[in-house]
């Protein structure tokens, strides 16, 4: 495939970028920052320093691709934000100026408690504890799903649970439009898996995609 990824320096999208690699796909990275991406990386895929924020800077870069992948995320916690929103709004307007259909959006399990969700974890951690902890990155992450749901796009939202740097094994759980099953955890590296396996699967189109180890 060709692949432009955004968010290609952060920690699951670094890995996204070497996996996408190792497996012969044609990556373009989307960076603010090129020194933020391993060497050995930079050499491998195609680099392009742009402002997420603006779609004409990024046009180029998911032009003619297969498919792009957001891993974009935010760290703001305490305070209201909208960096995921308006990065995806900017993909979106990019994208569609471009002509290219497939987009998979990066989100979080904990943005919704139901189906697949044991009742602890529905009716206690997200609503009680995460949703509150959580409330200004989950708001944010919300309405970057309600701008990719509203594109007309190819699109598939992917929502894992809590990440870890654990080495990954390439294996996970995945339902669709529902969370897994007592997931609490997946490594970065297995997500970037599942990553590539959802971009590249045409029956998870318009849909939620969960996974978990």
């Amino acid at each position: 495939m060709k692949l432009t990824i955004f968010g290609a320096t952060g920690g699951t999208g670094v890995r996204l970028v070497r996996r996408a690699l190792a497996a012969g796909h044609e990556v373009t990275a989307v960076v603010r920052d090129p020194a933020g991406l391993p060497a050995e990386l930079r050499g491998g895929a195609d680099v392009v320093e742009a402002d997420v924020m603006d779609p004409a800077a990024i046009e180029t870069a998911v032009k003619g691709r297969d498919a792009v992948v957001s891993a974009l995320g935010s760290r703001e916690i305490r305070n209201p934000t909208t960096v995921c929103a308006d990065a995806t709004r900017s993909i979106v307007t990019a994208m569609t100026a471009a002509g290219t259909d497939r987009l998979v959006l990066v989100s979080a399990s904990a943005i919704r408690a139901g189906r697949g969700d044991d009742p602890l974890t529905r009716f206690v951690v997200k609503p009680l504890v995460l949703q509150r902890i959580l409330r200004h990155t989950l708001a944010d992450m919300r309405a970057a799903e309600d701008a990719v749901r509203g594109s007309g796009l190819d699109w598939t939202i992917v929502r894992p649970p809590r990440l870890t740097d654990r080495p990954g094994n390439g294996r996970y759980r995945r339902a669709v439009d529902r969370n897994v099953l007592g997931g609490a955890t997946i490594s970065r590296s297995d997500l970037a898996a599942a990553l590539l396996d959802v971009a590249a699967d045409a029956s998870a189109v318009r849909h939620v995609i969960g996974v978990s180890a």
